[in-house]
C-alpha cells in the first residue's frame, strides 16, 4: 500500500511538472531567401545573385534607387569588376569560394540603371559580408 501511495504521488508530481512546462520551441517560419536577378531584357544580360543576405541588405542598408546617378554607378562598377575579375583569375591567391565567376561588364554598353544599381550594391554587400576591399577608397570593410 505504501508503494502504491508513492507511485501515485510521483505520477501526480510528474503530470504537474509536465503540464507546467513550456512547449518546445519550433522555428516554423523558415524563410528561404529568393535569388536576386539583375537583368536587362533588351540586352539579354542577366546576373543571378544567390548570396544569402543580399536581399535583406538591398532592402535595409543600401541607399534607395535614385540616390546615385547612373554615371556614378557605372564608374564604380567598372572599378569593382576589374578587381573582382582579377581575383577570379587568381584562385591560388584569392578565395575561389567567394570569387567564383568572371563578370562580363563593358563600359561601352548601357546596362541601364537597375542593373548598375544592383551590381554596385552587390559589391558593397560582398565587401561587408566577406570583410574585403575591392580597392576603392579606404579599407573600410576589412577591419
Amino acid at each position: 500500500m505504501k508503494t502504491l501511495k508513492q507511485l501515485i504521488y510521483l505520477t501526480f508530481i510528474g503530470v504537474a511538472l509536465w503540464t507546467c512546462s513550456s512547449p518546445p520551441l519550433k522555428n516554423t517560419t523558415e524563410t528561404k531567401e529568393e535569388p536576386v536577378v539583375i537583368a536587362n531584357d533588351s540586352l539579354e544580360y542577366e546576373i543571378i545573385i544567390i548570396d544569402p543576405g543580399f536581399t535583406t541588405y538591398l532592402n535595409t542598408i543600401a541607399k534607395p534607387e535614385g540616390f546615385y546617378s547612373q554615371t556614378y554607378l557605372e564608374n564604380k562598377n567598372q572599378l569593382y569588376v576589374t578587381t573582382w575579375n582579377y581575383r577570379v583569375r587568381n584562385p591560388l591567391q584569392f578565395n575561389s569560394n567567394i570569387y567564383e565567376n568572371v563578370i562580363d561588364y563593358s563600359p561601352h554598353i548601357n546596362y541601364g540603371y537597375e542593373v548598375n544599381y544592383k551590381l554596385f550594391n552587390y559589391f558593397e554587400f560582398a565587401q561587408r559580408k566577406y570583410r574585403m576591399n575591392l580597392g576603392i577608397g579606404a579599407n573600410r570593410y576589412s577591419r
